[in-house]
């Protein structure tokens, strides 16, 4: 199996489902190759849970050439049966960060000790060096490959896999079951990619694809309740917060941002209603700026954000979109009709025949029968239609008007 990318709910659900067919097909056993900046502390949790419960050995191995294995990738390298990296690959920097805010000192030092305390039982359930694991967490302490085999953190570096299963041939490892003799010499290597529900589930995990995602969810619901009846607005509003909402359910969401985002687009609509030369639009532009910024709250271990460049340009198409584009549809609605009807009525004409005070008229090229509203119309003076009844128009002179 191969994860490139952050640690997220996909991905744990890709490692799950792979313990598991390996399992069902007996597989001698799992390779993960891991390239990763981090990620979710729930997903680590659930990953790392899965590689110590796992009823077949489980080989972590950092590669390719230029990968890392970074703060929720010690966690994962730590907890498996037999961990590898690749020449010209790193691991550490484990510290708990806060992405959006400064987290206080009371709260840093929980969530510190917390995590500490995390990467020690794994370490020392995997017999590695215990010390090196807690300063990755405390001091974020980073080794290069040749490092964390001197010192422990890892069992061996393979320049590929074919060399990583030379190397493991024979190597007995220790299962809950007892101990099992790795037997990789005549393995024949079976790759479990992820389907395509995963990568798109991957795909929508990232923060940024779940911002916007949210943001084309409230759209589509406001357009639809704004003008019932378009039904694509609701339609693809509906798949989009269902998703996003997915991506964001083991995200750390700040409700006050979801609040202060949907205030902004309310705020945006109302531009569209109500003549405020502009102080509506300024408070959205606001509102969804500073609601951008605080969606992802703190958390511990999370390498997860929104781009401040999504961010930007999200307020700024969305406020040009509301003010021009909706501004102008909503006055093309409300102009007067240039057709039927409404198109007739204030349209100037020449009496044909004259009213006295029926007769006939020629408006817009066409004879039409008329009345006049106001006394007797010679033949050839000019007229205003006023009002159309029954095919008839009744008109008024504009020399009397």
């Amino acid at each position: 199996m191969k994860i490139d990318g952050t640690i997220n709910p996909a991905s744990a659900d890709f490692i799950h489902g792979g313990i598991k067919k390996a399992q069902k097909e007996k597989a001698e056993c799992i390779i993960i190759h891991l390239n990763t900046p981090g990620g979710l502390l729930k997903s680590t949790r659930v990953i790392v849970s899965d590689i110590l419960e796992s009823p077949i050995p489980v080989i972590v191995y950092v590669s390719p050439g230029g990968a890392h294995a970074g703060s929720a990738g010690v966690f994962i390298t730590l907890a498996a049966h037999i961990a590898a990296m690749a020449p010209g690959t790193n691991i550490g920097a484990a510290h708990p960060v806060a992405m959006q805010q400064q987290m206080d000192s009371t709260m840093n030092e929980k969530a510190t000790n917390d995590a500490a305390a995390f990467i020690r039982s794994i370490a020392e359930k995997r017999n590695r060096n215990i010390e090196w694991a807690e300063r990755a967490v405390r001091k974020s302490f980073s080794y290069s490959e040749t490092e964390a085999l001197e010192d422990s953190v890892i069992d061996l570096i393979a320049k590929n896999e074919k060399e990583l299963l030379e190397k493991i041939n024979s190597k007995q490892i220790t299962m809950a079951d007892g101990v099992k003799t790795l037997n990789t010499a005549p393995a024949t290597v079976k790759e479990h990619k992820m389907n395509l529900w995963e990568k798109i589930l991957d795909i929508i995990s990232d923060p940024n694809i779940a911002y916007i995602l949210f943001l084309l969810g409230l759209y589509g619901l406001l357009f639809e309740l704004y003008n019932p009846g378009v039904i694509l607005p609701g339609i693809v509003g509906v798949i989009a917060l269902v998703l996003a909402l997915y991506s964001m359910h083991a995200l750390p969401i700040n409700y006050a941002g979801v609040a202060l985002i949907v205030f902004a687009i309310i705020l945006f609509l109302l531009e569209i209603k109500i003549v405020s030369h502009g102080l509506l639009t300024i408070g959205g532009i606001i509102s969804l700026l500073f609601g951008s910024m605080m969606l992802i709250k703190d958390s511990s271990l999370d390498m997860v954000r929104i781009s401040r460049t999504v961010i930007i340009s999200a307020t700024a198409v969305s406020a040009l979109f509301f003010v021009f584009v909706l501004g102008l549809g909503i006055k093309a609605q409300r102009r007067k009709g240039v057709t039927g009807i409404e198109g007739l009525i204030g349209e100037r004409g020449e009496v044909s025949t004259t009213l006295d005070p029926n007769g006939t008229v020629m408006v817009k090229g066409e004879i039409w029968n008329a009345e006049s509203l106001a006394g007797k119309i010679n033949k050839g003076e000019k007229v205003i239609v006023r009002q159309m009844k029954n095919l008839k128009l009744y008109v008024e002179s504009i020399v009397t008007e």
